[in-house]
């Protein structure tokens, strides 16, 4: 591998604000199958992948109607409706991106999200230009917090995980980054109340944020 370096960034939280949108879908597809949806049990999904979300619910309240597969792509389809009406722009992403590579470093996105999401938030971001290889634990045998995802997306870019950079706004996805060997930042979009402890470093938005912090981190492209 050379020795290049790459920023891996996570999607929902960090490139776009997707949490209420997929908590939307979650409560509209599910509800209509007869699912109680409750806050408590929403905040244990948050951090599955679309699959496990989807036998999380069935395994509380079992349907008959519709196979996993359907269901989960009703609420994939979901997602990409709200992502494509509602205002879920994270500020700054863009040019915190475009700052990246000039500075010639390899972007990549590794997401728990299905691979059908991707391109509508990137698209709505304006960034899928911007992207050097795209990688959803739709293909891995585990999602985050699972670390696979992470090496095979430093695989995809031939870049030694030391090399790499990862921007997350969740624990689960934080702690796959460490488990995959790669320095880990926290990105709070100004939620002061989060604890990232596990982080190497902290950014609370990308508008004012400039990247000589990767230098600082020994992340210099």
């Amino acid at each position: 591998m050379t020795c290049r370096k790459a920023v891996i960034f996570d999607m929902d939280g960090v490139i776009v604000d997707s949490e209420k949108l997929w908590k939307q879908a979650e409560y509209e597809v599910f509800t209509s199958l007869g699912v109680k949806v409750t806050d408590e049990d929403s905040k244990i999904t948050q951090s599955m992948t679309t699959s496990e979300v989807t036998e999380f619910w069935y395994d509380k309240f079992p349907w008959d109607n519709k196979d996993f597969h359907t269901v989960e792509q009703m609420v994939v389809s979901r997602v990409i409706d709200l992502i494509e009406t509602q205002d879920c722009h994270i500020n700054g992403i863009k040019p915190f991106i475009e700052r990246l590579k000039d500075k010639n470093y390899k972007i990549a996105l590794a997401t728990n999200s299905p691979s059908r999401i991707i391109p509508a938030v990137l698209k709505k971001a304006g960034i899928i230009h911007l992207f050097d290889t795209l990688s959803s634990a739709e293909f891995e045998d585990k999602g985050k917090p699972d670390p696979a995802i992470y090496c095979n997306t430093a695989k995809k870019l031939n870049i030694k995980p030391e090399n790499c950079l990862v921007i997350e706004d969740s624990y689960s996805g934080m702690l796959a980054a460490k488990n995959a060997g790669m320095t880990t930042v926290a990105f709070t979009n100004g939620n002061k109340e989060i604890d990232f402890d596990i982080a190497d470093y902290r950014i609370d938005n990308f508008e004012t944020h400039e990247i000589e912090f990767l230098s600082e981190l020994g992340l210099k492209a």
